[in-house]
């Protein structure tokens, strides 16, 4: 439907909410309460669309962060760029001078005073400092902007762990503040985890998940090993070098060194990349603290950190379905949930997903819950079920010894799901002997006789995932490759290219 009905249903339904209520009697529409279960998907409908008609007028869009801040949301060069400053601050000789020397040894003796890092002038660090201010102060100001949102979640954990507030600038010499930025060699997320240390820290890597992309739980996993990396050295310049390095290699340069505890005395004895990395350090936390003083101004936001919350997601959910469901733009949800690869989120047993929307849209979904996953639940079957177009007589397969679903499921160009659904099973076991009946799709059919592209035009209420269900064989990672996609945002009237080679 054109309307996002679910999302309008909520807002007619909790009058507790502030949804506008002058021009009508909130009490004549049906709540969620009267709402049977065994209510059946055409009621709903019609539940749901009388409820449109009557409030449509009276309907406001939900607060988004305006449109300024939320083009910093979605910004990934960031990254790079602060990639590049790090690498080239340390090399350049003659950066045009930008603060007075007196006055920068000033501030960094203030600076010095009020953390527990060891904060002196040198001309590293004024390199870093004026080649920031010349050639990269747009790039900070934005910087700026998108902190606003992240640093109360920073400094909230790593005050639980006892850790200087201070380093929360540290996200921002590892990844620009992008929860899905990745190195050239792997490490991933707002703190730049390689996948063996996040594994340590009990952030798992899935197809569906990543949670080394999720704000929280990979700031609680930078937390708790900077802590660990602390104890070890009982300095947090070095703690930081060795975040960067690994320990191993700090324990390196204190050995060569002879003996130095001090970053700046056995720096030269670090990798390079380690070597200018405290310096890039230092030189933003000067920047943020002096912001003022150099004239930066950034763009706040409509929505904090703290005007959040997170609800325990207890069906797969994808990201076109929330939207329908809550109103909160797509590119939001990816901005508050980066973790869900793929704009899904799974249901797998023995694991909990939550999900993260603005506190008010969070309250309507927890109050609708049961309306909601009956909602979710008819769309799943209906994307299930073969359509008219699609349908082809059932095949009547007897399962063999070595048989499993997914080998069944790719022979007939169907997914495991489907198997499931069509035949009511509760798991993935098989019995030899048994019957499955499996509908093979008539793009399946020509799909093996044709190695040219077909196209799809995306309507209203698809998504990456939804349309590659109607493709048995192609993944949403092939249909982003093949369409230059890189998030999972769709607009009606978009024509992807579907491969058959």
């Amino acid at each position: 439907m054109k309307f996002k009905l679910i999302a309008l249903f909520c807002f007619c339904s909790v009058s507790f909410f502030g949804v506008a209520q002058d021009s009508a009697n909130i009490t004549d529409l049906p709540v969620t309460d009267s709402l049977s279960k065994e209510a059946s998907a055409k009621e709903l409908h019609n539940m749901l669309e009388k409820a449109v008609l009557t409030y449509l007028k009276d309907y406001k869009e939900l607060k988004q962060v305006d449109s300024i801040w939320q083009q910093e949301l979605m910004n990934s060069d960031l990254y790079a760029e602060m990639n590049q400053a790090i690498q080239e601050g340390e090399s350049l000789e003659n950066v045009p001078r930008q603060i007075n020397r007196d006055t920068l040894i000033a501030r960094l003796d203030r600076l010095n005073a009020k953390t527990p890092f060891k904060i002196s002038y040198n001309t590293s660090l004024e390199k870093v400092i004026n080649y920031y201010l010349k050639w990269r102060k747009e790039s900070v100001q934005r910087l700026m902007s998108l902190s606003h949102y992240y640093f109360p979640l920073f400094e909230e954990k790593l005050d639980q762990y006892n850790i200087p507030l201070e380093m929360k600038y540290l996200a921002i010499v590892e990844s620009a503040l992008n929860p899905r930025a990745k190195s050239r060699v792997g490490a991933t997320g707002l703190w730049q985890f390689m996948y063996p240390t996040g594994k340590m820290h009990g952030l798992e890597v899935t197809s569906y998940v990543d949670a080394r992309m999720s704000p929280e739980r990979s700031t609680e996993a930078a937390a708790q090993y900077l802590s660990t990396l602390y104890g070890m050295f009982n300095d947090w310049d070095l703690a930081l070098a060795a975040y960067n390095s690994g320990p191993g290699n700090v324990s390196k340069a204190i050995r060569r060194s002879g003996g130095q505890t001090d970053y700046w005395k056995l720096r030269n004895y670090l990798p390079r990349e380690t070597a200018g990395y405290v310096p890039s350090f230092i030189a933003t936390m000067y920047l943020f603290e002096y912001a003022s003083e150099h004239g930066f101004k950034s763009a706040k936001p409509q929505i904090t950190y703290f005007e959040t919350d997170t609800i325990q997601v207890k069906q797969a959910l994808n990201f076109e379905m929330i939207e329908d469901i809550t109103g909160v733009d797509q590119d939001l949800l990816e901005f508050l949930n980066p973790s869900f690869k793929l704009g899904v989120i799974p249901q797998i047993e023995g694991k909990q997903y939550h999900l993260r929307l603005p506190r008010k849209e969070a309250g309507l979904f927890v109050a609708n819950e049961d309306l909601i996953y009956k909602y979710v639940a008819q769309k799943h079957k209906e994307a299930n079920m073969p359509t008219k177009e699609e349908l082809l007589e059932p095949v009547r397969y007897r399962v063999r010894s070595g048989d499993f679903l997914g080998k069944i499921a790719a022979r007939y160009g169907v997914r495991v799901s489907q198997i499931k659904q069509w035949n009511n099973l509760r798991s993935n076991n098989l019995r030899i002997g048994q019957y499955l009946s499996i509908f093979p799709k008539n793009s399946y059919a020509s799909r093996s006789k044709s190695n040219t592209n077909k196209h799809y035009i995306v309507r209203q209420g698809d998504s990456l995932w939804s349309i590659s269900r109607k493709f048995p064989g192609v993944s949403v990672q092939e249909i982003q490759k093949w369409n230059d996609i890189s998030g999972s945002r769709l607009k009606p009237g978009m024509k992807l290219k579907i491969s058959n080679g």
